[in-house]
């Protein structure tokens, strides 16, 4: 965690915020601050009122109640203002295809006040597009596209960066390579605020997270503090899985978890050969290796896992599944 994020330096509040269409509520009371140089996800299924909350947040549709204030600054009095902290990207990123990346981000930069050709130089040097800028916009790749649309909202230099869904579409090599690119831009001082319905890169990338179910936040903290109140599991990799197995059979002090009730992301379980994913207390495990390897059961690996967000989702929505 930043010392910015310590010292509780606030760039976005959003304050009991409320949109109701017709007669029917969309958002309901969303409250949740974002701290200077933190990563800060948003975290829902589709449909959950992720974007829409996002659309009030710069200013393209109008909340039916509640405060947004950026910097100090409140969107609903002085949205110029507000604004001009903000960079953001909902949902995919427009970009003219037959023109070059550097025409584009000319074209955006003349619709801002003040934006110098060594601002357009800086911000394509800050997401590495420097090599291919001056390529046609539809011989790039997703990641790249996604990058140059990034460039475009950081041409005004916003303390405050909104990505809506930024890993949409990229394959892993991609959704890494933003992951180290969001992580190095949050270094820099700038605030990100990350809405995805993808659990693991949520838990990777965010500092603190906001779960949200229909139109309601239903929790807000640091990341790992959350997961810690669904438990820790252990897994154990061993010579001898069936032996070991029923050793920990019917004992007080372990559970096993079969395979089909966990919620592991399975990338951590990919390089393991037939684990036993169990629940027990950390101050337990010394003294279950001692009696595994007293009777005889080789240990190659013990690992302790903390859960997913989806189980967290589900414990706080009492079962309801998460896209």
């Amino acid at each position: 965690m930043s010392t910015a994020t310590q010292t509780k330096e606030i760039v976005l509040s959003v304050q009991g915020l409320r949109k109701v269409i017709g007669r029917k509520p969309i958002i309901h009371r969303v409250s949740f601050d974002v701290h200077a140089g933190e990563i800060f996800g948003f975290l829902g299924p589709n449909g959950s009122g992720k974007t829409t909350t996002i659309r009030m947040l710069v200013d393209l549709i109008k909340p039916t109640s509640g405060k947004i204030i950026v910097c100090g600054e409140d969107i609903g009095v002085h949205p110029e203002r507000a604004l001009a902290h903000i960079g953001c990207i909902v949902e995919n990123p427009e970009m003219y295809s037959f023109m070059t990346g550097w025409e584009n981000l000319e074209h955006f930069a003349r619709m801002q006040a003040g934006i110098p050709v060594s601002r357009i130089t800086e911000v394509v040097e800050i997401v590495g597009l420097d090599q291919r800028i001056h390529d046609k916009v539809k011989t790039y790749s997703l990641g790249m596209r996604q990058r140059l649309g990034i460039a475009q909202a950081l041409l005004g230099k916003p303390k405050l960066l909104i990505l809506d869904e930024p890993t949409n579409g990229l394959d892993p090599k991609g959704i890494k390579e933003l992951r180290e690119f969001i992580r190095k831009l949050a270094e820099s001082g700038m605030s990100m605020f990350i809405s995805s319905h993808l659990l693991s890169e949520i838990q990777l990338m965010c500092d603190r997270v906001a779960i949200i179910a229909h139109g309601e936040v239903i929790a807000v903290g640091e990341v790992d503090e959350l997961v810690s109140q669904v438990g820790t599991y252990t897994l154990w990799q061993v010579d001898r899985p069936e032996a070991a197995r029923e050793m920990f059979k019917d004992q007080l002090d372990v559970q096993i978890v079969p395979e089909d009730k966990h919620q592991i992301d399975e990338s951590l379980l990919s390089s393991l050969h037939d684990p036993i994913i169990t629940i027990m207390d950390e101050d337990r495990v010394t003294g279950w290796v001692n009696r595994l390897v007293a009777a005889g059961i080789g240990i190659h690996s013990v690992q302790r896992v903390a859960p997913s967000l989806e189980e967290l989702f589900l414990k706080l929505t009492e079962g309801e599944k998460i896209g």
